[in-house]
């Protein structure tokens, strides 16, 4: 079973915001993670205007932490990363259309319960800077918009998908940084997987996705 969860939170370009996600669902925490340094995944594609579009991940580090709640069926986790964009071609200054970021959630099985979907944001904050000046990115939290969604599968396996914000970008390439984001997820019997993704979209509908690697949650 595969479910699509939209949560938007819009912001212009060179706007610090925050971003906290909140994700409700069961299991048990260990305090491991993934972390990694520099580019982790990308993925390209083509346009009908000849573009060359490239989406990235950039310093993912996701880890799994004990819950706060001490409820045996509650799984906690951070994350922190970049998502960035890049478009060539003749007129990629003209370019607009939207980077998403979210996560796909694993799950083994449900106790018969609805699962609870919340997020403020953590420290987000867009750039137009290409993607290796990222580095130099001071982060700073300001705003917290909230959002709480609700969903049942049932009691079968089933990967929900969260989009936590959507930046509209514009020109040949930017980029947006997360730094730790929160999730919990409650009402899932079993150990969960995370798999962080960064999405580009442009106004034609079209879209390439790159993912991350899973890290268990149990």
């Amino acid at each position: 079973m595969f479910a699509t969860i939209r949560g938007r939170v819009q912001f212009p370009k060179l706007v610090s915001v925050a971003l906290l996600v909140i994700v409700a669902v069961v299991a048990m925490v260990a305090s491991t993670g993934t972390a990694h340094a520099g580019l982790d995944n990308e993925k390209s594609a083509s346009d009908r205007s000849g573009h060359q579009l490239t989406v990235q991940q950039w310093d993912t580090a996701v880890h799994a932490v004990p819950p706060m709640d001490k409820n045996r069926l509650t799984r906690e986790w951070f994350y922190s990363g970049k998502a960035a964009y890049r478009v060539t071609g003749a007129g990629a200054e003209t370019f607009s259309g939207t980077l998403e970021f979210g996560y796909q959630i694993g799950i083994p099985w449900t106790v018969g319960v609805g699962l609870n979907f919340t997020y403020t944001t953590p420290n987000v904050q867009a750039y137009d800077a290409p993607a290796a000046d990222l580095s130099q990115a001071v982060l700073t939290p300001n705003l917290f918009p909230g959002a709480s969604i609700s969903t049942d599968i049932g009691n079968s396996p089933g990967v929900q998908e969260l989009v936590t914000f959507a930046v509209p970008v514009s020109g040949h390439g930017g980029a947006v940084a997360v730094a730790k984001a929160h999730g919990t997820v409650t009402g899932v019997a079993g150990g969960i997987q995370v798999r962080p993704f960064a999405r580009l979209t442009w106004p034609d509908h079209a879209s390439i996705t790159t993912y991350g690697d899973l890290t268990n949650v149990d």
